[in-house]
């Protein structure tokens, strides 16, 4: 991409705080970013061939929204826990196994989006974010639901697609957990707590695709319970 494009980009990233260059086949991070450190609030470099954040993404202290979608990340550099006013951050399409410790410092963070990498397992101490409202992890390769995750403070989690056998019935103590979805895994009907049903907010509990027919679900105990809060939300919306 030539300079002349990427000044005008610039300019008008000055004036907006967004910087958007999506589809341009970007080898790297536009290290002239740097220049807009104090007022760029949203950046969207999706659909490039980035492998790296340099660490000077740290700098971008007002930044709200962070889209870096189907690039070549295998990593995050830690300074990216600095930035304390994100609220979006959606890395989906990429290559990381993991998620850097610093995360958990993303007080502001409502969005986090890592589907479609190679994760083996949920990141931990995502229960330090106490206003995440969506977790986006489907699309990866996730065995496991662990106890930890009742510290989530998550409305919605999408475990959509990945390899989960297990589920802790520690998902039902998720304080404001509204939409669990666990589709396309390796369920057994037996896999699924009954706290979920029984104890938990979850109204909308969804496993289609699994090792069991979803309508072999009625049968389990507390299912009339968890039928009453589906009904009750489709209500709500109808």
């Amino acid at each position: 991409m030539g300079n002349s494009a990427l000044k005008a980009h610039l300019e008008t990233s000055q004036k907006t705080g967004v910087f958007q260059l999506t589809g341009k086949g970007l080898p790297e991070f536009p290290e002239e970013l740097q220049r807009l450190t104090g007022n760029l609030r949203t950046v969207d470099l999706s659909n490039n061939k980035i492998e790296v954040l340099p660490p000077f993404i740290g700098s971008f202290l007002q930044l709200k929204s962070l889209t870096i979608n189907v690039n070549r990340l295998t990593t995050l550099p830690n300074e990216i826990g600095k930035l304390k006013k994100l609220e979006t951050l959606s890395l989906s399409g990429n290559q990381l196994q993991a998620l850097p410790a610093c995360v958990n410092q993303l007080k502001a963070l409502r969005t986090l989006i890592i589907s479609g990498n190679q994760l083996r397992e949920l990141p931990s101490g995502l229960g330090a974010l106490r206003h995440l409202d969506m977790l986006d992890v489907s699309k990866n390769r996730i065995q496991a639901l662990p106890a930890e995750v009742a510290e989530l403070q998550a409305i919605e989690i999408n475990l959509n697609q990945n390899q989960i056998s297990v589920v802790s019935p520690e998902v039902s103590r998720c304080p404001r957990l509204k939409v669990l979805r666990l589709e396309e895994n390796c369920l057994e009907l037996a896999s699924i707590p009954i706290s979920i049903l029984t104890d938990s907010q979850v109204s909308l509990l969804s496993v289609e695709g699994n090792l069991f027919e979803v309508k072999n679900m009625r049968d389990l105990e507390g299912y009339d319970k968890y039928m009453e809060r589906f009904t009750a939300t489709k209500k709500k919306f109808a």
